[in-house]
């Protein structure tokens, strides 16, 4: 009798799935540990490998790190990117198209809780948090500068200044993401529903961006 996938011992799994299983154990220890208190044996535990397989494919906690940063905010950034640069309707629409995927794909998941890893612990990890504004914020911000200038160029958004703008549109989602993972586990006070609140908050600002008469 054949011996199915789910039930085999992890050890006879193909090879090619381990570094997303320890990609997504380290993922849940980083957000409920933090960085300094994951340790290597602990993801490896949560993956059911040893500690060498860790060691294996990253050199170390900080590369894990990374690597856990790159799989799962880099590679929705880069999404966004194609999204962009191939998009046909209204920029009003692709700007909101671009907050509610990030919510439903970051900040609804667990890797919302790593921007509230990184500004926790940027001032001990100045490398780690050079790393992620160089591979998540920066690029972030550029991405919502080509899409804010989009609409001024097509004439659907007045002209505002670039960063301030950015800084407006992204401040409520990184306040929802940090709430999630603060004060929503202690206090009793309701949170609105993320995605409402994330959709009331960009009609609010392209009430304030579109030119009149386009709204």
């Amino acid at each position: 009798m054949q011996t199915s996938l789910s039930s085999a011992p992890r050890w006879t799994r193909r090879k090619e799935a381990r570094p997303q299983e320890l990609l997504d154990a380290a993922l849940s220890l980083f957000v409920e540990r933090g960085f300094v208190a994951t340790r290597a044996e602990d993801v490896a535990a949560r993956a059911e490998v040893s500690k060498g397989t860790v060691y294996f494919y990253y050199a170390n906690k900080e590369e894990l790190f990374k690597a856990v940063v790159r799989s799962t905010l880099v590679s929705i950034i880069q999404e966004g990117q194609a999204l962009v640069k191939d998009y046909q309707g209204s920029s009003s629409d692709l700007l909101r198209m671009l907050m509610l995927t990030w919510w439903d794909k970051v900040g609804s998941t667990k890797a919302s809780g790593l921007c509230k890893l990184v500004m926790a612990e940027a001032g001990n990890f100045p490398e780690l948090a050079r790393f992620y504004y160089e591979e998540v914020i920066a690029p972030a911000h550029a991405l919502f500068h080509a899409v804010l200038q989009r609409g001024i160029d097509r004439n659907e958004f007045r002209a505002t200044d670039l960063a301030m703008t950015t800084h407006t549109l992204m401040a409520p989602v990184l306040l929802t993401m940090m709430w999630q993972h603060s004060f929503a586990h202690c206090c009793q006070e309701p949170m609105p529903d993320p995605r409402t609140q994330i959709e009331h908050g960009v009609d609010l600002l392209l009430r304030g961006l579109v030119q009149p008469g386009l709204c």
